[in-house]
């Protein structure tokens, strides 16, 4: 279904919220229409108005809208789509969907189904690295999923292990083992969030290490076959096993050690024919890095390597999918500054992370130099339980690591969310605390300084006196706006997840 000439004149978008819109914004420079394959309730979202054409795939349930691989092939049909971008999680890691693509005569923008069976699943990658002599975590990544078996490997391997999905990231499936005791509960857990997350059970078992810092290499194949990498990031900042802050590049690596992780992760990619966006992904601990997982698509936090390198990502997957260069070879990949990146989240920091649901009031971001901001959601737009709780990402550059920090400080104070509460004041606490600002941060971080609440900001009188006086003003509408509906949080009992 190409153009006669090879190009690529409309996408479908299998996706939502800000990776949606960015890239509608990429297919808009390029000349591209889009359609948008989206669920009932995001109809009216950013990504929505901005799509060239709108297609429902389904309903608010992702098993039957995001996940439904015939609905969306069938959605790109119908919308007169030649190509398909899956954006990241959902099935953008999904080689049967890849597969499907090419069975109807779509082009999936992202790597070949083969290469993404072989680095997808977590299992398969571990074994073509460890056939090529690269450093792996100790664990058990057999097919017997029996959970007895399980149990026994996990003290085999020696607790604390963890416990991960085979066929996704992103902290879905993971959890981890302290003692036999209660790792039955836990690996259980594991199985169903994977299930419902990725649409298959299997797991995997490693040793926990925990004084590891987390760095990813950005990776790309383009369309000659030649693969390269565009650097590191450091992602250490994590809770629940999802990061919420991420760097470029990392300031704990020396030049040896990023080289030899480099020639890793490139090598790695090269043996499979890797074609498209990937990120390999490292553990480094006392001076030491182990292979932890590849992830065949586009990255959260890819802005920060476009911010460092002077790259658009985003269009240098279409244009490969399209068999044309992706970079100017007479432009050196070399990074210049340093770029950090934060999850804006809709949450209550001070009730523990709790998602925090409803319509979005006035939203203001502080526009300026070397600051840059990815939102899938607007004034008037409503944040619901469906999906992940994300809303924003706020992306900062400046030419030291210590003028970004503070410039990302600057703007997370200017920015202005209404409507929902949002985890601002948590990512401020994080970037003012000494650790984080020496870069010595590893993935225990958030569990070793913020495994509790924030604590609310206390009010001076005058301010209690103004909120009350507001409060008055306002309560009568929204008595008349409630009347007779009864209001039950979706969140009260199941936002943690199965």
């Amino acid at each position: 279904m190409r153009s006669l000439n090879g190009k690529i004149n409309r996408i479908a978008i299998a996706n939502r919220g800000e990776v949606a819109v960015r890239i509608i914004r990429a297919c808009d420079e390029m000349g591209i229409e889009t359609v948008l394959l989206h669920s009932e309730v995001d109809i009216g979202t950013r990504a929505y108005r901005l799509a060239t054409k709108k297609i429902c795939v389904g309903p608010a349930s992702s098993s039957e809208s995001y996940l439904n691989i015939q609905a969306n092939i069938d959605g790109a049909i119908a919308g007169g789509a030649q190509a398909i971008h899956p954006g990241f999680g959902f099935l953008s890691e999904n080689a049967d969907f890849a597969e499907a693509c090419e069975k109807h005569g779509l082009i999936f923008i992202g790597p070949s189904p083969q290469a993404m069976r072989s680095l997808g699943d977590k299992v398969s990658c571990k074994a073509i690295a460890r056939k090529l002599g690269f450093p792996l975590v100790p664990g058990y990544e057999g097919e017997n999923q029996d959970l007895e078996f399980l149990l026994d490997a996990a003290e085999k391997i020696g607790f604390p292990v963890i416990v991960k999905a085979a066929a996704g990231g992103g902290g879905r499936g993971m959890k981890i083992l302290t003692n036999r005791a209660e790792a039955k509960e836990l690996i259980e857990s594991a199985k169903r969030e994977a299930l419902s997350a990725f649409g298959l059970a299997t797991v995997f078992l490693e040793k926990y290490l925990d004084q590891a810092k987390h760095i990813e290499f950005q990776i790309f194949g383009d369309a000659t076959g030649r693969v390269i990498h565009l650097y590191d990031r450091e992602c250490s900042v994590q809770r629940r096993h999802q990061k919420i802050i991420e760097e470029a590049i990392c300031p704990s690596l020396s030049v040896d050690l990023r080289r030899q992780m480099a020639e890793t992760a490139t090598a790695l990619a090269s043996h499979v024919g890797y074609k498209g966006a990937g990120t390999v992904e490292f553990l480094l601990q006392q001076g030491n890095f182990y292979l932890l997982e590849v992830n065949t698509r586009l990255q959260v936090e890819h802005t920060v390597t476009e911010e460092v390198i002077g790259v658009d990502l985003v269009k240098a997957q279409i244009l490969t999918a399209m068999g044309e260069p992706a970079f100017d070879e007479r432009q050196p990949m070399i990074p210049r500054g340093h770029a950090i990146e934060c999850r804006i989240y809709a949450e209550n920091p001070y009730l523990g992370g709790i998602p925090s649901t409803g319509k979005l009031g006035k939203v203001f971001w502080p526009e300026g130099p070397g600051r840059r901001f990815e939102f899938g959601f607007e004034e008037g737009d409503e944040v619901t339980m469906f999906y992940d709780s994300m809303i924003a990402k706020v992306i900062v550059w400046d030419e030291s690591r210590i003028r970004a920090i503070q410039k990302m400080k600057q703007v997370l104070k200017e920015s202005i969310i209404f409507g929902v509460h949002t985890n601002i004041p948590f990512l401020l606490e994080i970037l003012s605390h000494h650790e984080f600002i020496q870069g010595t941060m590893t993935t225990r971080f958030i569990d070793r300084y913020f495994n509790e609440p924030l604590k609310p900001p206390q009010f001076s009188e005058l301010d209690q006196l103004m909120a009350a006086q507001v409060k008055k003003l306002v309560s009568p509408q929204i008595e008349s706006l409630s009347a007779g509906i009864e209001f039950i949080s979706p969140w009260s009992s199941f936002w943690r997840g199965v």
